[in-house]
C-alpha cells in the first residue's frame, strides 16, 4: 500500500525548526477543521454519556468532584496530611480511612492488584480501558528501587489475566527504580554535554535528542564532575531494571508508558526511555513511550527531533502528551537563579502548542508513523485532536491513537470520545492508602486548574441525576 504524503503546508510548518517566526496562528489555521467536524463528539446528551454509570456511582462523583473544586477544603486537607497531625497514629488512622472513603475511591482503582483488576473490568463493561498505575514515586536507595520493579513486573504479569484490550498501557516512573540524587546527576552531565559536546560520558548509550536550542539548562550553570564508580554502578543497576521491566513487557505484548518529571530530572527519564525504546521498539510496535510535556517552551521542538531520529533508526516511537503538573516549581526554581521560566507565558500559548504537537503526531500516524496517547481533560483539544484524525481518515480503533484521563475526572470527555468511536483510557493509579498519597494531592492541586472541566462533568451529572430521580431510574 502506498503510504500517505503529509500535506505539504504541514511539512513546511514542522520542517523548520520550532522556534523559527512561524506564528501559532498560522501552525492552528492549518490544524483546525470545520467548524461542523467538531460535533463528531457529543458532549451536550447526557444520558447517552452517562448510560453505563450506575445511579449511585453519578451521586458520588459529584459530591467528590464537588469537594476537590471547594479551595477551602482542598488546602484544609492538603494542610492536614503534610501537617505532624499524620504523626500520631491514631489520628492518622482516622485520616487514611477518610481519604480511602472519598478521594482515594474517586481517583484510584484500589489497594491491591485484584482490586485494581476489578476496577478495570467495570470501566472495560463501559466501553473504556485501564492504564495500570503501580503509584510507587521517588525512591533513594537501591533497595526500594528494586522493590519497585518487582511491584511493576507483577502489575504487567496481572494485567495479561484480565479481559484481552480491557489493559492499554502499564505506567511506570524512572524515579522509582532510580534513585532521585542520582538522576539529578545524570541529568547535570546531560546538560553539561549539551554545552559543550566534547565533554565525555563513557556510560551514554546510544538515545534519540534530548534538548533543543530552547531547552532549559539552567539547572546546570557549572561543569559537573564525573560520575563516581559507585554512582557509575548504581546507574547500571538502574539500567538494567528498566531493561527486565522492557523485556517483559516485549514478552507480554503490554506497551510500557513512562511518566515525566520536572525539568530539573526529564533530560535523565528522556535518556532512559530513548535509550530503551531503540533497543525494544521493532517492527513497527512501539513498546516503550515517552511523555512530552506541552507547557514546555521546548516541547515541539524536541518531539519533532526525537521523532524524525528515531524514524532514521527506524524505531517506530509512541508518546504521551500531557500539558504538564508542575507550573509551580518550575517557575519558583527558574526565578530563584534568574531565569525565565521554561513554561509558556499563557495557557493559550500551552493550548495552541499541545494542538500543534497533537497535528503533528496525527500526521504521523496517518503517514504509518509513530503512536499516540492523547492525555488531555481539555475538551477543546480532545474534540480537535478527535475531528482531525477523522479528517486524516485515521479509523476507528486504530491501536496507535489512544485518548486517555485520569480515572475520576472528565468523565464526560472520555465518555463522549468513546460514543464516536476512539480507544479511550482511565489513568488508574493503585497501592496502599499512604503509598499513593503523593499522588492524590497532585490530583487536589491539579483540580484546582481544572476547575471549568470538573465544572462541566459536574453539570451534566447533575441534569442526569435529576432526569433519573424524574423517570424514577433508582434500580440500576
Amino acid at each position: 500500500m502506498a503510504r500517505r504524503l503529509l500535506p505539504a503546508t504541514t511539512l513546511r510548518l514542522f520542517n523548520r525548526r520550532f522556534n523559527s517566526t512561524v506564528s501559532t496562528a498560522t501552525v492552528l489555521q492549518t490544524l483546525k477543521p470545520e467548524p461542523a467536524a467538531l460535533t463528531i463528539v457529543d458532549l451536550d446528551d447526557h444520558r447517552k454519556l452517562f448510560a453505563s454509570v450506575s445511579t449511585s456511582k453519578l451521586l458520588r462523583s459529584s459530591i467528590n468532584l464537588g469537594l476537590t473544586s471547594n479551595e477551602t477544603f482542598v488546602d484544609f486537607g492538603m494542610w492536614v496530611m503534610n501537617s505532624r497531625l499524620m504523626e500520631t497514629s491514631l489520628v492518622r488512622d482516622v485520616i487514611l480511612k477518610t481519604v480511602k472513603h472519598t478521594m482515594f475511591e474517586h481517583f484510584c482503582a484500589g489497594e491491591t492488584t485484584e482490586e485494581a483488576g476489578e476496577c478495570v473490568r467495570k470501566i472495560h463493561d463501559a466501553g473504556l480501558r485501564g492504564m495500570l498505575v503501580y503509584a510507587v514515586e521517588h525512591t533513594s536507595d537501591n533497595t526500594g528501587c528494586d522493590r519497585n520493579l518487582e511491584g511493576f513486573l507483577r502489575c504487567v504479569e496481572f494485567s495479561k489475566s484480565l479481559p484481552p484490550s480491557s489493559v492499554s498501557f502499564v505506567i511506570a516512573k524512572i524515579t522509582a527504580i532510580c534513585p532521585i540524587s542520582l538522576l539529578r546527576r545524570v541529568s547535570d552531565l546531560l546538560r553539561w554535554q549539551y554545552k559543550d559536546p566534547s565533554f565525555n560520558l563513557p556510560w551514554k548509550l546510544h538515545t534519540l535528542p534530548i534538548f533543543s536550542t530552547s531547552s532549559p539548562l539552567y539547572h546546570t550553570l557549572q561543569k559537573p564532575p564525573p560520575l563516581t564508580p559507585e554512582e557509575e554502578l548504581d546507574l547500571e543497576l538502574a539500567h538494567q531494571r528498566l531493561q527486565k521491566l522492557c523485556q517483559k513487557c516485549v514478552q507480554e505484548n503490554m506497551p510500557l508508558l513512562i511518566d515525566a518529571e520536572d525539568t530539573s530530572l526529564q533530560p535523565a527519564i528522556d535518556y532512559f526511555t530513548y535509550s530503551s525504546a531503540i533497543k525494544h521498539n521493532r517492527d513497527g510496535n512501539p513498546i516503550v513511550y515517552g511523555t512530552v510535556q506541552a507547557y514546555l517552551k521546548d516541547a515541539k521542538e524536541r518531539l519533532f527531533m526525537a521523532s524524525k531520529a528515531a524514524e532514521k533508526l527506524g524505531v517506530p516511537m509512541g508518546f504521551k502528551l500531557v500539558r504538564g503538573a508542575y507550573m509551580s516549581s518550575e517557575t519558583e526554581s527558574a526565578s530563584s537563579l534568574g531565569y525565565d521560566s521554561p513554561i509558556h507565558n499563557s495557557i493559550d500559548e500551552t493550548h495552541a502548542c499541545y494542538n500543534d504537537c497533537a497535528g503533528f503526531m496525527l500526521e504521523r500516524i496517518a503517514n504509518g508513523n509513530d503512536a499516540v496517547v492523547f492525555a488531555t481533560h481539555n475538551i477543546d483539544s480532545g474534540k480537535l485532536a478527535a475531528s482531525r484524525a477523522r479528517n486524516l481518515g485515521i479509523q476507528k480503533g486504530n491501536r496507535r491513537l489512544e485518548f486517555a484521563q485520569l480515572y475520576g475526572m472528565s468523565d464526560a470527555l472520555s465518555f463522549g470520545l468513546r460514543n464516536a468511536g476512539f480507544q479511550v483510557s482511565k489513568y488508574l493509579p493503585y497501592g496502599p492508602v499512604d503509598m499513593v498519597m503523593p499522588y492524590l494531592l497532585r490530583r487536589a492541586e491539579e483540580n484546582r486548574g481544572l476547575l471549568s472541566t470538573s465544572n462541566i462533568d459536574r453539570v451534566l451529572i447533575w441534569k442526569e441525576l435529576k432526569r433519573r430521580i424524574k423517570s424514577l431510574e433508582f434500580g440500576r
